[in-house]
């Protein structure tokens, strides 16, 4: 029997570079929305779920966010000296998250409304699902542009196509990712292979969603919370 998810994998080694001078000095993940880091926000849906360890991968300047998350409790997997991407930083953080399915959860968007963790989890069903991602209507995504990703059918499964987004939020089994040669890779390979099998699944967030991946972003997203 698939055990339920008990980790989250915080990604957090990207450059930033679309926030230009903002990450000169800093990694993304440090950037303040609202009075707090980026990954702090992250960090409280993670709590939300109550795991049994939340991991975060670092890259980019990582003493200053190994400063910031180790007094917090969270587990380091250091990619050096090249990044892994998703996949293949989710692949090499794989011995501190343990056997089963886990979450992941990026740390470069603000959630105004339910905590996407806690709706992934009561949704995910493991007969069914290799994957569960957290994606938005359209019209419910502040700061991206595009008309989406991700196209589903009335059960949840998806395809590429036009109508939702993924938020950045997910369940996901692992066990296939041993299967990659590449040292580096995106999780995008793993959702292929579990597309063509009818088991890449979405949930519509109910909620409102904003990218944080350009400066322009930040002021969108505390004007988001602001509304709460």
């Amino acid at each position: 029997m698939t055990r339920p998810p008990d980790a989250i994998m915080l990604f957090a080694a990207g450059f930033g570079t679309r926030m230009g001078a903002l990450t000169k000095d800093r990694p993304k993940p440090l950037i303040e929305v609202a009075g707090h880091p980026l990954i702090d926000h992250a960090l409280d849906l993670a709590r939300g779920v109550e795991p049994s360890r939340i991991v975060a991968n670092l890259h980019y300047l990582p003493d200053q966010l190994a400063a910031h998350l180790e007094p917090q409790g969270v587990a380091l997997s250091r990619e050096e000296p090249e990044i892994l991407e998703t996949g293949g930083g989710l692949r090499a953080a794989l011995p501190l998250l343990g056997p089963g399915p886990v979450f992941t959860l990026n740390t470069d968007a603000i959630w105004a409304g339910p905590n996407p963790l806690q709706l992934l989890r009561q949704t995910w069903d493991p007969e069914r699902m290799d994957a569960l991602l957290m994606c938005i209507p359209v019209a419910q995504a502040v700061g991206r542009t595009g008309q989406g990703d991700f196209t589903a059918d009335t059960e949840g499964r998806i395809q590429r196509g036009p109508g939702l987004i993924y938020g950045g939020a997910q369940v996901l089994r692992t066990e296939e990712l041993l299967d990659f040669p590449e040292k580096a890779f995106s999780l995008n390979l793993l959702w292929d292979r579990m597309r063509t099998r009818n088991r890449l699944f979405a949930l519509s967030y109910p909620g409102r969603w904003c990218d944080v991946g350009h400066p322009g972003g930040i002021r969108l997203a505390e004007d988001l919370l602001a509304d709460v």
